[in-house]
């Protein structure tokens, strides 16, 4: 289980099924393949730092995102894709500015965790970004879109969203899966979300969640009661 199928089932067991088991094809979004040009990027100009000790300048940064763009503009309409290239640009070259002094250098990137077990349940996931002090680690996940609109999804339980938000579930599932990886010695401490496109103020925020003891419980309780209803085939209630 990963918690995208988490996320998933909680939101709507048949939504579950057909996404995740049937696996019915769906056509590309404009805003998801957006998305990972953007993430692309991101992960090459770490994974060059990682090579060569420093970052790439903007320039290149920049033609990485419009290297996958290209590669993927069938996804878009003549119109969008000169629409989210101009824009990929404004905000990624604002973005770079931003951050280039301030960005932690031990970092791994796109690390897969798999073979983790928790509660008799196997948990994978796939990590954009993971900061080191030691042995203790900031996960790092970027988001693209409005972050106002993605706020209500970075809160915990409430009366309202007895389950948290997905955000929120997500940020705690990184932190299971980190610290039960056998093969490292690593302690998750916080999961930040980085915001690729700023607010409507033109600031880049993060959004950093710190995980409690009681978080953790909650979505462990969570993970074991999915996959148990996924085993008893409790799929078809929309």
């Amino acid at each position: 289980m990963n918690v995208t199928a988490l996320n998933n089932y909680l939101k709507c067991p048949l939504q579950f099924y057909f996404q995740n088991l049937v696996r019915v094809p769906s056509g590309k979004s404009e805003a998801t393949e957006f998305g990972s040009a953007v993430h692309y990027a991101l992960e090459k100009l770490f994974s060059n730092m990682q090579a060569t000790e420093q970052f790439a300048d903007k320039q290149q940064f920049i033609k990485d995102f419009e290297w996958f763009m290209h590669r993927h503009r069938e996804s878009f309409t003549k119109e969008a894709f000169s629409r989210r290239m101009e824009y990929g640009n404004e905000v990624l070259g604002n973005y770079y500015d931003q951050y280039l002094n301030n960005w932690n250098k031990i970092v791994a990137v796109e690390r897969t965790i798999r073979n983790v077990v928790v509660e008799g349940v196997p948990l994978k996931g796939k990590l954009d970004k993971l900061e080191f002090d030691g042995k203790t680690v900031n996960v790092v996940d970027y988001k693209t879109g409005d972050i106002d609109k993605a706020l209500i999804k970075l809160k915990g339980p409430t009366e309202e969203y007895p389950n948290g938000g997905d955000y929120w579930r997500q940020a705690v599932f990184y932190k299971i899966l980190v610290d039960h990886y056998e093969q490292k010695n690593w302690k998750v401490v916080s999961t930040e979300f980085d915001f690729i496109e700023p607010d409507k103020k033109k600031i880049y925020r993060k959004e950093k969640i710190l995980i409690s003891q009681e978080n953790i419980r909650t979505v462990e309780h969570q993970i074991k009661t999915v996959w148990q209803k996924i085993q008893n085939r409790e799929l078809y209630t929309g």
